[in-house]
């Protein structure tokens, strides 16, 4: 069993920051106290040893998409997508390329974006990091919350800036370029000029901007219109890069979106502002045109960012998807890691029928020691909460107010009245799922109301969930409950798949167990120290895929309280 690691902590989360109003404490209702939680992932591909010399992809398993990575000496920094999960961005460290420990948040206070009413697939879109002059920059979108910003820090732990919003750069995914000369640029995805020929026809645009205060100080221009054969109407190229290397500026950008079809492209100029000429042997990067019966599939794989080590060796990371059958996959889109080779002056990275690999040889750096929260491979971690929340947990939304507590070894959550489904921000703290066989326990104390219930879920976003909780009926008789809700069209707390009576004592503790195993969900409770009983039978875990929900996140497992209106 793997004991969790000390991070800096989200005590003092919920402070006056940003601009924000402080939040207020919550109303003194139902408390639900949940001893501890635990997790295990033992996916069939981990369980292969993993050869001398080798690391394992994905280097950061479950929903870690959209990755982008700098170096700073023998450090390397790395940042996530989170949508409008709280706290945004995660950013991890390494001194290998291979173990990561999560440092902090980009986005860890309220006050700073808002994610009020979003759905969780909105919010915060592919950040950039890059570092300079002793600064490092994250870029990126706020989608439907403000639109492209910057935010700067001295420590990439935090704290960081107030966003520093760009209201002049539209679309999404701002990056960042600083040049020899001193002069800073920003690429984007945006509509193209004009009308756009077909849907998904985008562009890539470039504009210098200051230093100092990042807005435009030259006209904006476009460097790649549609893709690299505009000719076969090529789809969303986005997520852009620049690198000088040697005599010419190399732009590298995803195409094809990042379903099935995404791949990652390449075009150079000899000026940062173009003429940009693509590589013929594009896609540098992809998995599309491989038998998708294959045995432990990679796919999807794109949104790459290049970084060298010590011996001057380029690797990259990326994005791409584990599915379990077909394109079904509830983990998410992951982080990878490949070796890249230069070929006649162009990075490559895979070519031919090349598979992304699940493993292969370690960079040229010394071994970092495997961290206490492991990111990937098989592993069981139980969180006693006893300090206060690590960084990796996350919150539906930003919270505006103290609904949750960390004390005498327990995390104690107040039953309220924005629930779940409500596109609120609930009583839930979660942490993802990172494998497709996994499973995830609580323990937790509760007296339940006929109006209150709390528990264990397996959630995907608002619409697609399934909760088992501990309520009561309208006579107030405590009832064990699984219920599930797969699609918008559902009442907001879902269908009642099935209800159990249970007896004890008032605030004696349930246990609930959930069990993934690919596309089936399995449920369980319970009483004191009794044996487990199942409930609800096998349920179609589909409904917690990105293929059947929509959206871009992954599942993940959480406590919740909950009370009606």
């Amino acid at each position: 069993m793997i004991r969790r690691l000390i991070l800096p902590a989200l005590a003092g989360l919920l402070c006056a920051c940003g601009g924000g109003d402080e939040p207020t404490a919550g109303p003194a209702d139902a408390e639900a106290r949940f001893d501890w939680f635990s997790y295990e992932g033992r996916d069939e591909v981990f369980a292969q040893a993993l050869g001398e010399g080798d690391y394992q992809n994905p280097i950061l398993a479950g929903f870690y998409p959209d990755p982008s990575i700098t170096q700073v000496g023998g450090d390397y920094y790395l940042v996530n997508s989170t949508f409008a999960y709280f706290p945004g961005i995660p950013v991890f460290h390494s001194t290998d390329l291979v173990n990561w420990m999560q440092i902090g948040n980009v986005i860890d206070r309220p006050g700073m974006l808002d994610f009020k009413d979003l759905g969780l697939s909105r919010g915060v879109f592919a950040p950039t990091i890059e570092h300079h002059d002793g600064l490092f920059y994250v870029a990126n979108t706020c989608v439907d919350c403000g639109g492209n910003f910057i935010v700067t820090a001295e420590d990439p732990s935090g704290p960081w800036s107030d966003p520093v919003w760009l209201p002049e750069v539209g679309g999404i995914d701002p990056s960042l370029f600083f040049d020899e000369d001193g002069k800073v640029y920003l690429m984007n995805n945006d509509a193209p000029v004009g009308e756009p020929r077909y849907d998904g026809h985008r562009a890539i645009w470039i504009r210098e901007i200051d230093p100092d205060t990042f807005q435009s100080i030259s006209e904006p221009i476009v460097i790649i219109d549609g893709g690299v054969r505009p000719e076969e109407n090529p789809i969303w190229i986005e997520g852009p890069h620049i690198y000088h290397v040697g005599e010419y500026y190399y732009l590298s950008s995803a195409e094809g979106g990042t379903a099935i079809n995404h791949s990652q492209v390449l075009a150079r100029a000899d000026n940062v502002l173009g003429p940009y000429t693509p590589f013929e042997g594009n896609p540098v990067l992809t998995q599309r045109h491989l038998d998708p019966d294959r045995e432990h599939p990679i796919t999807s794989v794109g949104h790459a960012d290049f970084v060298t080590d010590a011996e001057g060796n380029w690797w990259v990371s990326f994005l791409g998807v584990r599915p379990y059958e077909g394109d079904f996959y509830n983990t998410g889109r992951e982080t990878f890691l490949m070796p890249v080779e230069w070929k006649d002056g162009w990075p490559i990275i895979t070519e031919g029928d090349e598979l992304v690999p699940y493993q292969a040889a370690r960079p040229a750096l010394p071994a970092a020691e495997t961290p206490g929260i492991p990111m990937t491979g098989n592993f069981s971690l139980r969180e006693e909460f006893d300090t206060p929340l690590d960084p990796y947990w996350l919150f539906v939304r930003v919270p505006q107010e103290e609904w949750w507590q960390v004390e005498e070894g327990a995390l104690v959550l107040t039953s309220r009245a924005e629930r779940l489904g409500d596109r609120k921000q609930p009583s839930v703290v979660a942490r993802r799922q990172q494998h497709l066989t996994a499973t995830a326990m609580t323990l937790v104390e509760f007296t339940p109301t006929p109006d209150s219930e709390a528990g264990l879920l397996a959630m995907q976003s608002d619409e697609y969930y399934f909760a088992l909780g501990l309520g009561a009926d309208e006579e107030g008789a405590h009832v064990i409950r699984l219920r599930r809700r797969a699609g918008g069209d559902q009442s907001p707390r879902g269908d009642v798949v099935a209800e159990v009576p249970v007896e004890f004592s008032s605030g004696e503790a349930v246990r609930f167990r959930i069990e993934a195993d690919r596309d089936i969900y399995r449920f369980a409770y319970a009483v004191a120290d009794g044996e487990f009983t199942a409930i609800g039978g096998d349920q179609d875990g589909k409904l917690l895929s990105t293929r059947t929900a929509g959206g871009f996140v992954g599942a993940t497992f959480g406590m919740y309280a909950e009370k009606a209106d």
